[in-house]
């Protein structure tokens, strides 16, 4: 959304996306899937291992290549198995249960650090993250009009 062309590049480069999105995530469930079956067949029941094994081959053999789709997936997995993993440590009791929310600070140091990051440490970012955080925090500080918010918001011209 915040790449600089136009309304038919954007929406071009939208539905190239969802479809890479949606076909590595059917031959990785197919992958998944495929593997547990096999696993279950040759040891003659399922075991929880089978299920890391099954992911971890299915992940290498579809989500790694480098790219900004499989980038994404990865990226949003990795925020949620953290929140997992630590729910799981309280439930377990490797941690003990926060007495307040802890997620304010959590909001407040993922903020700060991104920020700070983008400002003095921009190419450390991922490039999506690079360009919408250029959009919104750069390129927002002169505006011609609604059409700047809205389809791009860089010009050569003048008016």
């Amino acid at each position: 959304l915040f790449l600089c062309c136009s309304l038919r590049e954007k929406l071009r480069a939208i539905a190239q996306a969802t479809y890479t999105h949606s076909r590595n995530l059917a031959y990785f469930v197919f992958t998944y899937k495929g593997l547990l079956a096999a696993q279950a067949g040759l040891q003659g029941k399922k075991i929880p291992f089978h299920s890391f094994l099954a992911a971890c081959i299915g992940g290498w053999l579809v989500f790694g290549e480098n790219n900004p789709i499989n980038s994404q997936i990865i990226m949003y997995l990795l925020s949620r198995i953290l929140f997992g993993l630590s729910r799981l440590a309280v439930e377990k009791g490797y941690i003990p249960q926060p007495r307040q929310d802890p997620f304010p600070l959590l909001a407040a140091l993922v903020w700060g650090t991104v920020l700070w990051l983008f400002e003095y440490h921009q190419e450390t970012l991922q490039p999506s993250l690079q360009s919408s955080m250029t959009y919104l925090y750069q390129d927002s500080e002169v505006w011609h009009d609604l059409s700047d918010f809205l389809i791009y918001n860089k010009r050569t011209d003048t008016k």
